[in-house]
Formats: structure tokens, C-alpha cells, sequence
């Protein structure tokens, strides 16, 4: 009975999601000075406020994976890596973390493009849903390579059709990232030397969009001569005049690029991650955006639900949330996996800013 209830969680979830096109995840990664890797992202869901949580799972954890039609069967695996995860609506359902070998993924919604293997009962032993693949990845794997090795062997799957697909980043502290998409049913593994991803279309698209920009630049532009007048820009920042600021996955895409690669390396990983949190402000998206006037179906603080930053470097999981923009902290280096139980809680103990008021000397 239980099962049954979370297959009809996520088909609701995942059949919405299809529906209304909320797909505006934006990904960045930043190198600090110290060698430090950031891996950081949104998440947006502007039809409802979604349960969002944090979960720590501990080494030896087994989890099957959900099958489509409610079917039993789906592949186990087992954690030879704890991890503490950024979970929707169920504790399993973890949609970004990092593991204790500071390895990190993130599921970024893909919808229109991906298309996964068709899901053969006879393989269901071998077979994952969408969901569940950043658990089997962050349980079992240490470094890109060996993800890279690995996808080719498991078949993804949606456990709804009308759901969208996904598509992944993998992350290790060297800094060496991947993009994972499944492109007419068959795994494509991307280096991913830039850092960025979005959603839609697929990566190899995104990196070519870039060169519709090639004119841009950091600082100021001119003065430019026009015959007999001086053209000067109003303002600094010039240089990146036309970068698009809209919300749609290529011009997220175009701007996290520039923002990223263009912003100050600093000292330590700790420094990339408030950086991080400061580029990313940039992607929030207000809740009326998404809907015509008058038609988004609830008032919630921000269609950005939660913003996280994995620090490879330190250990370190960070995060804010649309009710609360106090950073928060989970420390992988204090947490005994042999130990530790499967654990979930909420993102937010109270919904509601953390307002501290400043003293007046009278």
C-alpha cells in the first residue's frame, strides 16, 4: 500500500512538471584558489509548494528502484558511499548531493529532447527510474570515470510516461564534470569542461548557442566614433550588452556562462561558495513569471524553491530556501556513515526569514 502511494506521488509530480514546462534549474561550478570545486544550483517548481528535504543515508543502505506501472522488481543496489541529498517529496527521491568521497550529481529536468530506453519487463532487475539515479550514483561511485563506465550497464527509465525526462551532472573534486543525456534511448556522456548546465535543448546545443555571443565582453564598451558624434555607454557593464536575462533554459544557459567564467577566483572553496549563492541570485525566478496574469495556481515566495552548493573540497552541503535565505550547512566530515541511520527532514524547521534586528545605541 505504501509503494502505491509514492507511485502516485511521483506521477503527479512528474506528469505536472511535463505538463507546465517548470524546468528552470541553472548549474554553475567555481575553482577557488585553494583548488576547491563548487558544484551549485537551483531548483524551480512554481505549481506548488513541493515537501522539500534533506536526507542522510548511511553506508550498507539498500534501495530498489520504482518500475513504471507500479511493478516490483526494480534494481538494488547498495551504498558503499554515504551521502546527504536534497530529497522532493520523498526521502529517496534525492535530486542533488554529495557523497563522503566528495563526489557530487544533480537530476536537471530535460524535457522535448531526452528519451530513454524502451522499459523491457525481462530487464527490470537492471533497470532505474529517473528519480532514484542520483542515489545509485552517489551510493556507488567515487569518480567520473567510473560513472562514465557504469551508465552504459543500467537502463533509466520513467515510471510515468507522460512525465518529462532528465538529464544529469556528475561532479568530482578534481573538478573533472560530466553531463549525462539519453538521446533516442542510448546514454550520451559529456565532458563538460565549462561547468554549466541548464535544461532544454541538449548540452551539445547549449555550447554552440554560445557563439551567438561571441561579441560580448566584461567592463565597458567604447567610446565608438560615429562620424561626427561620440558614442559612450550609460553605465559599466556595457561590454555584456544583449546578454539575455529572460528565464528560458538558453538564455539561463548563456548567462550562467558569462557570470561564472567571468566572476573573481577566490581564496578558498569556502569564498566560491558565498560567490556562488551571489551568482545564482540572478537565476531566482519570481513566482508571476512563469503563468499568465493571473493565473499562477498558488502565492509562494519565489518559483526558485531552494538554491544548493557542494563543496568537494571541504565536505561541505550548503543551502537556502525560498521561505529562509539563511545559509545552512551540512557537514559531511562529522557524520559516521557505519553509524549514522537513514534519516529526512524538512529544508525548513519554520517557514519564515531569519530576521535579526540591529541594536541602537541610544
Amino acid at each position: 500500500m505504501e509503494r502505491k502511494k509514492l507511485f502516485s506521488a511521483l506521477v503527479i509530480l512528474l506528469g505536472v512538471t511535463c505538463a507546465n514546462k517548470a524546468d528552470a534549474c541553472t548549474g554553475i561550478t567555481l575553482k577557488s584558489k585553494d583548488n576547491g570545486i563548487v558544484a551549485a544550483r537551483t531548483i524551480e517548481w512554481g505549481e506548488s509548494e513541493m515537501e522539500n528535504l534533506y536526507t542522510i543515508v548511511p553506508r550498507g543502505y539498500v534501495q530498489q528502484s520504482m518500475l513504471p506501472n507500479g511493478e516490483t522488481g526494480g534494481m538494488t543496489f547498495s551504498s558503499m558511499y554515504g551521502y546527504v541529498g536534497l530529497a522532493v517529496v520523498q526521502p529517496g527521491w534525492v535530486v542533488d548531493g554529495m557523497n563522503e568521497a566528495g563526489l557530487s550529481a544533480g537530476l536537471f529536468y530535460f524535457p522535448g529532447y531526452g528519451q530513454y530506453p524502451e522499459y523491457n519487463p525481462d530487464d527490470k532487475a537492471n533497470t532505474i527510474s529517473d528519480f532514484q539515479l542520483v542515489s545509485w550514483i552517489l551510493s556507488r561511485f567515487s569518480t567520473v570515470d567510473q560513472v562514465k563506465a557504469a551508465i552504459k550497464n543500467v537502463r533509466v527509465t520513467s515510471i510515468d510516461p507522460r512525465a518529462s525526462t532528465a538529464h544529469w551532472r556528475v561532479t568530482e573534486p578534481s573538478g573533472k564534470q560530466i553531463v549525462i543525456e539519453f538521446i533516442n534511448g542510448e546514454a550520451q556522456v559529456y565532458d563538460s569542461e565549462l561547468g554549466v548546465l541548464a535544461n532544454s535543448p541538449d548540452y551539445p546545443w547549449q555550447l554552440k548557442n554560445l557563439n551567438n555571443y561571441v561579441n560580448l565582453a566584461p567592463g565597458t564598451a567604447g567610446p565608438v566614433k560615429m562620424g561626427p558624434i561620440t558614442l559612450r555607454a550609460f553605465g559599466a557593464g556595457s561590454g555584456l550588452l544583449g546578454l539575455p536575462g529572460d528565464f528560458t533554459p538558453p538564455s539561463r544557459f548563456v548567462r550562467a556562462a558569462f557570470l561564472q567564467t567571468y566572476s573573481i577566483e577566490q581564496d578558498t572553496s569556502y569564498d566560491s561558495v558565498l560567490q556562488a549563492f551571489h551568482i545564482l541570485n540572478n537565476f531566482d525566478v519570481p513566482l508571476g513569471t512563469e503563468f499568465p496574469v493571473g493565473e499562477y495556481p498558488v502565492n509562494m515566495p519565489s518559483a526558485t524553491q531552494w538554491t544548493i552548493a557542494n563543496d568537494m573540497h571541504d565536505r561541505i552541503v550548503y543551502y537556502h530556501t525560498m521561505y529562509n535565505r539563511t545559509l545552512r550547512s551540512i557537514d559531511i566530515n562529522k557524520i559516521d556513515f557505519a553509524t549514522v541511520k537513514f534519516q529526512s527532514h524538512p529544508l525548513d524547521a519554520t517557514k519564515a526569514e531569519t530576521i535579526i534586528p540591529v541594536s541602537i545605541e541610544m
